[in-house]
């Protein structure tokens, strides 16, 4: 369509441009606006590549008349040449008198040879003149090939990005929508769905679809659920007489008006998590306690023998310990800690003594 339009070069404005072809069914064609933008300005690349290509051919012809006149004037400074020259033209000039004399004489495919006879070298010339114009050619179309496949893909980039780009609003719309409106962790999605179309907000989330909002709802739910368990853990640390032996229903009296409780979850809900927390804080006082045994300088790789040896070494060894509240803590489990100090004494005794302090001393020098 741009080609049809002479006056359509390589230096036209696109406003310009757009007001001659806005008529055209094929203009019309292509929807977006930008799309039209772009193709109209690689197809002014293309135009400067052709008079580019345009060029490079008048300056390949300039050359070709140059060698030519060259060519003559090196003939016109030979004497000899121009002498013999001559000789042949008045050697010409007589044959012909004395064909014009006796025409029944002359073949008539030497009467045509002489009327087309043309320098060979013209003609090789112009081939390869012609052929270079075809390689130029084909070069030209293949480019203009690869620029709209280059197009093409561009635009298809472009294309998803602004999909993401809108996606990505929806989705913020939503989550906002949902956490103005949904703050009851109970509720179900069919029920928030009926709440939701009530606020305009929910036709900005329209390129969404249902699966996606379900899944963000769904999302939104378990971060209440999550906030709501912090709040509760938090609520249980700040009670003092929370230890690993309480019971739920003795934690229960003490906390029951505090906000955090009432707003966590059913009873049987907060008594489960009360046990998981105790789970919890049983791990933790476990590996404090591990730390305490390896603070203790009493206890060496030795120390499983001299038990092997003398049976008071525990006590020895509990006695000193005892003085830390991380062993006190599991008074409630007196057997399970007493086996907690065997296996570390039997990891002490399968490592052996421990490497003197200078033996990686070497090591260090050479890699400096």
């Amino acid at each position: 369509m741009l080609r049809e339009h002479s006056d359509i070069d390589r230096h036209a404005r696109w406003s310009d441009v757009k007001k001659k072809v806005d008529s055209d069914s094929r203009y019309k064609s292509v929807e977006s606006s930008g799309q039209r933008e772009d193709w109209f300005r690689e197809y002014c690349k293309i135009l400067k590549e052709e008079k580019k290509k345009a060029k490079e051919k008048d300056r390949e012809h300039k050359k070709e008349k140059d060698k030519e006149k060259h060519k003559k004037k090196d003939k016109d400074k030979d004497p000899d040449k121009h002498s013999k020259d001559k000789s042949k033209q008045e050697h010409k000039l007589e044959k012909s008198k004395r064909d014009l004399e006796e025409p029944e004489d002359i073949p008539m495919k030497d009467a045509e040879e002489m009327e087309t006879d043309v320098p060979p070298g013209d003609d090789d010339r112009a081939k390869e003149l012609k052929e270079k114009q075809a390689r130029a050619e084909a070069s030209m179309r293949e480019r203009e090939k690869e620029v709209q496949r280059t197009l093409a893909t561009h635009m298809r980039d472009r294309d998803k990005e602004r999909e993401q780009h809108k996606r990505d609003e929806a989705i913020q719309h939503f989550n906002a929508l949902l956490s103005d409106l949904v703050r009851n962790s109970d509720l179900g999605w069919r029920e928030v769905k009926r709440l939701l179309r009530k606020d305009h907000r929910w036709d900005l989330a329209d390129s969404l679809s249902r699966e996606e909002k379900e899944k963000l709802f769904n999302e939104h739910i378990e971060h209440l659920i999550r906030k709501k368990r912090e709040k509760f853990r938090e609520l249980l640390d700040e009670t003092g007489d929370v230890t690993l032996t309480s019971t739920w229903k003795e934690i229960k009296k003490m906390i029951k008006e505090d906000p955090r409780y009432t707003k966590f979850a059913s009873s049987d809900r907060c008594e489960r998590e009360f046990k998981d927390y105790l789970k919890d804080k049983m791990i933790t006082a476990k590996g404090e306690f591990k730390e305490l045994l390896q603070e203790t300088k009493l206890i060496t790789h030795k120390s499983l023998t001299t038990l092997r040896e003398n049976e008071n070494h525990m006590q020895e060894i509990e006695d000193i310990l005892k003085n830390d509240r991380r062993y006190l803590v599991l008074d409630h489990i007196p057997e399970e800690r007493t086996q907690l100090i065997l296996n570390y004494l039997e990891e002490l005794d399968r490592r052996g003594p421990p490497p003197p302090p200078t033996a990686s001393e070497p090591s260090r020098r050479s890699v400096k």
